[in-house]
């Protein structure tokens, strides 16, 4: 794929080109790779390797969520950076130090056992969450609109559930022959297969210029907090399960042993989710997906506290992967459509509450666990936090704004 670095100043406006089915497929593909390393190996192979954490090292629980929490102030702080500038170039520059990040955080996490060592290379790791989430998502909307492609983020954001899959599928492996450090080094060098199409492949950023004058009139600000809380009361309820789940199964007698595995499930169900979303809220709309999806989650959260069949755990976690992604796939999709002319930018935005929920629920889900000996309570709290989502998510359905121009691609 050629790459032309002379419009990335933000300001240099360019006209749609054709592009063929082969470069939509890598800029996909690069998409997918960049979710997948920033996401998948430097955040999500953290759950499981968390009991081996616990086990084999002096981590503690309460500790154990001190780390998950680090790692999304990293992501929050990633993305506020993105939030509040419209450089280009310094976005794409930004993107591309976050995925050496995502590497090479990773292998250093089995080289020290000092807890603050861990705690700062599970921030930097957060910040390189930002690439995968932020900033690839925004590129490849823009890069599909500009070239006339159907803007859908659905295949895209499988990487989150590729993400899961098959960082947990190498845990279950490598956990007969390494231990943990090993692990985190090896899961490292992995990530370097995933590094190389995220770099070359990605589409640089460019300003997109309208074929018609006519822009559609932005949201009030009423409608994008309701929106915004909507999202945060789903970052809790993504974080307190996508961080213990593992851990939480682990620690039922009849699931020893399994929670890696089910780990795995919940990446594969994941995989496909958002694509399959997409075609739902084609049919229903964005809002009606949106509020499916949380009630789902809500029954995915609550089936560990009330069972602890292996069965219906495997379904709680199928539920949870289909559920999680297509939140944020959707959400990210339903934003950037709304502010189509610097997508990332409003992504980043929506995402803040959500990020500052992700640093808030893992430490207090851990203190929780803690005082009570199990995880039931912190479940619990997080299926009403995912009720008032809903709640927020009706508020937003139902406010109306005038839209007196229609934005044409």
């Amino acid at each position: 794929m050629h790459t032309d670095y002379s419009h990335l100043d933000g300001s240099c406006m360019t006209q749609p080109q054709t592009a063929t089915q082969t470069q939509r497929i890598q800029v996909i593909t690069a998409g997918i790779c960049a979710v997948i390393l920033t996401v998948g190996i430097a955040r999500f192979s953290y759950t499981p390797f968390l009991p081996h954490m616990l086990s084999q090292t002096d981590l503690t629980i309460v500790n154990g969520g001190w780390l998950a929490t680090f790692n999304y102030i990293g992501y929050l702080t990633g993305v506020i950076l993105v939030s509040f500038t419209n450089n280009l170039a310094f976005k794409f520059r930004f993107y591309q130090c976050c995925l050496v990040i995502a590497v090479l955080s990773t292998i250093a996490m089995g080289i020290t056992t000092e807890l603050y060592g861990w705690v700062a290379l599970r921030f930097i790791a957060g910040v390189s969450g930002t690439a995968g989430v932020i900033l690839s998502s925004g590129f490849v909307l823009s890069w599909l609109k500009h070239h006339q492609f159907k803007p859908e983020l659905g295949l895209h954001f499988m990487g989150l559930g590729l993400g899961i899959a098959i960082p947990g599928t190498a845990v279950v492996l490598m956990n007969h022959f390494y231990a943990w450090d090993s692990q985190w080094i090896l899961m490292g060098l992995f990530g370097i297969v995933f590094f190389i199409p995220a770099w070359l492949w990605i589409p640089p950023p460019h300003s997109t210029q309208h074929k018609a004058s006519q822009t559609l009139a932005e949201p009030p600000r009423s409608w994008m907090i309701k929106l915004i809380l909507a999202y945060a009361c789903a970052g809790v309820g993504y974080v307190v399960s996508a961080t213990f789940i593992v851990a939480i199964l682990e620690d039922m007698p009849q699931l020893a042993g399994k929670g890696d595995w089910i780990w795995v499930v919940l990446g594969l169900a994941a995989t496909p989710a958002c694509f399959l979303w997409d075609k739902v809220a084609n049919k229903i709309g964005e809002l009606n997906t949106l509020l499916l999806t949380y009630v789902l989650q809500i029954v995915a959260i609550l089936i560990p506290v009330f069972s602890d069949s292996l069965l219906t755990n495997m379904i709680a976690a199928a539920i949870f992967g289909v559920t999680f992604t297509g939140i944020v796939s959707l959400m990210l999709t339903f934003i950037g459509h709304k502010f189509p002319k610097n997508p990332a930018k409003a992504m980043a935005r929506l995402t803040i509450c959500y990020g500052i929920a992700q640093i808030i629920a893992p430490a207090a889900a851990g203190y929780l666990a803690s005082h009570n000996g199990n995880y039931h309570l912190a479940l619990i709290l997080t299926a009403v936090i995912m009720v008032a989502g809903i709640v927020f998510l009706v508020a937003v359905k139902s406010e109306k704004f005038v839209t007196t121009k229609e934005t044409v691609y």
